[in-house]
């Protein structure tokens, strides 16, 4: 268990793979897992939401060479470029005062730092990934070949709830170690006037972006985070998306043999879709001034094919 409190055995949690499964919910071949919650009636809903007409991103800057490589070219004069005179393009070498840059970046989509979304296809378990999909149907060269990013092509759009649990718990950030329990959850709903329902994203702020902003350090192998008894939770309040301002699961999870069952359960056995690394800091700001901690909320995943995941810019517009 998680130092601050106890939580479901062991042998319980194991069982959520079974009783919170959602394999065959949508049919055998669904990829969507829970988006598939996120309705039309949902993202007008959504719509609904905007009553300010701010935005923020819940997202952290990317940088290098921290978390990128990039390798840039500039051209001031397209004109000055060597070979420049045999381009094809008629008129290009004569325009002397046209200029360019151009740049290939890589990075890694997880992690601990860059503001990402997992795919179902992210994790398995006995071999398994969402909806009973073998792990051979990723290969190294070609990604996923099932529930990869690109399910979510259309982007994602619904109904954004912010739970500060680090405001419901009176203190600036919770303790690296200290897990979320439903408990919080219910009590942030009640302080902050809101209620989950099907088909929104819940974002949990522990605070751990205002530690990241001040110069600490980002996830690790202790951390603050979602404990593993808020999956039923989020079961039954038919959760479509799940994000939180660090990488998702308490570290330690408490269970042996059981690294991250946040992760596991939810992307699995759930097929519930993950924002990981989130910086809620501007968020939790807009919505403490304006009174309103539900907003529309905007992510669009870039469509790489097979990829596992994609960097995300979440945008909660209030």
């Amino acid at each position: 268990m998680t130092a601050d409190r106890p939580g479901p055995a062991r042998d319980d949690v194991l069982g959520y793979f079974d009783t919170l499964s959602n394999r065959g919910r949508w049919g055998d071949d669904d990829e969507l897992g829970t988006l598939n919650l996120i309705t039309d009636g949902v993202r007008m809903a959504a719509a609904r939401s905007v009553r300010h007409g701010r935005s923020v991103s819940c997202a952290w800057e990317i940088t290098a060479p921290e978390e990128m490589e990039r390798s840039t070219t500039v051209c001031p004069c397209a004109a000055d470029m060597p070979g420049a005179e045999d381009m094809p393009v008629p008129g290009f070498r004569d325009d002397r005062r046209w200029g360019f840059a151009n740049e290939q970046v890589s990075l890694n989509c997880h992690g601990n730092t860059v503001t990402h979304i997992d795919a179902p296809c992210h994790l398995m378990w006995d071999g398994e990934m969402y909806n009973g999909r073998p792990h051979t149907f990723v290969d190294a060269e070609t990604g996923s070949a099932w529930a990869a990013v690109t399910a979510a092509a259309n982007g994602i759009i619904t109904r954004g709830v912010l739970l500060d649990v680090a405001g419901a718990r009176g203190v600036p950030w919770l303790e690296p170690g200290q897990g979320v329990f439903p408990e919080d959850l219910e009590e942030a709903e009640r302080r902050q006037g809101v209620r989950v329902r099907s088909g929104d994203a819940v974002l949990l702020r522990t605070g751990g972006g205002r530690v990241r902003h001040q110069g600490g350090a980002a996830g690790g192998v202790t951390q603050a985070g979602w404990h593993a008894s808020c999956l039923p939770w989020l079961h039954e309040r038919e959760v479509a998306l799940i994000g939180a301002d660090t990488p998702q699961d308490v570290q330690p999870s408490g269970y042996d043999g059981v690294l991250m069952p946040v992760h596991a359960v939810s992307l699995v056995a759930m097929g519930l879709w993950m924002l990981d690394n989130c910086d809620l800091e501007a968020c939790r700001a807009a919505a403490a001034e304006l009174g309103q901690w539900d907003f529309h909320l905007s992510v669009a995943p870039v469509r790489y094919a097979g990829a596992i995941g994609s960097p995300v810019n979440p945008i909660a517009t209030f």
